[in-house]
């Protein structure tokens, strides 16, 4: 209903655009997790533990792209955050966690706090463990013993680019189908 009454303006630039940066910053992150399962392959200080020197900040860029890859950071942890909370309550298991307009009782906004917060806890170890940022944060996440594990390191990165890229692939290549069966369907 939502896209009937969407300007056309809307409906044939912004929705494509949307698409597109969505694309844009899944295959960047995708690429950076690549890179950085190549970097624990070859180097071990590419593992997510704490940072031993003491620097202060602003003086050492935790990027090797100075600014622009602090910037293209922060955007990412932001996708990961929003894409993880979308797919959180879209996953069957948590639906009916999903707030109601003026009908939502104390248990379940409850149940939301916790879940959000147990979300956003786990954001700084999940940007860390997949080499998105090497940034502490304020808790020094890096202490964790399981993140100087090379096996479990190694084993989640390749699990993110591996499911991040089949279901990449999945939802692209379905609405490629969807969009070819309705051009020929309404040709032939």
């Amino acid at each position: 209903e939502l896209r009937h009454r969407a300007s056309p303006c809307q409906r044939n630039l912004g929705y494509p655009l949307a698409m597109l940066g969505l694309l844009a910053l899944t295959g960047i992150s995708v690429l950076i997790v690549c890179v950085h399962v190549l970097e624990l392959l070859l180097d071990d200080a590419a593992m997510p533990r704490g940072i031993q020197q003491d620097t202060s900040l602003g003086q050492v860029s935790f990027s090797i792209f100075g600014s622009f890859g602090a910037a293209l950071q922060v955007v990412l942890i932001l996708y990961l955050m929003v894409s993880s909370v979308v797919g959180f309550y879209s996953s069957p298991l948590f639906t009916h966690l999903l707030p109601e307009r003026q009908g939502t009782p104390l248990t379940k906004i409850i149940g939301n706090c916790v879940s959000l917060l147990v979300l956003s806890s786990a954001l700084p170890v999940f940007s860390r463990t997949l080499g998105i940022t090497r940034f502490d944060l304020l808790g020094d996440f890096g202490r964790f013993n399981w993140l100087g594990n090379f096996y479990i390191v190694f084993l989640y990165n390749m699990g993110f680019a591996g499911l991040t890229t089949l279901c990449l692939v999945k939802r692209v290549s379905w609405a490629v189908q969807a969009e070819l069966l309705r051009a020929f369907g309404e040709d032939g």
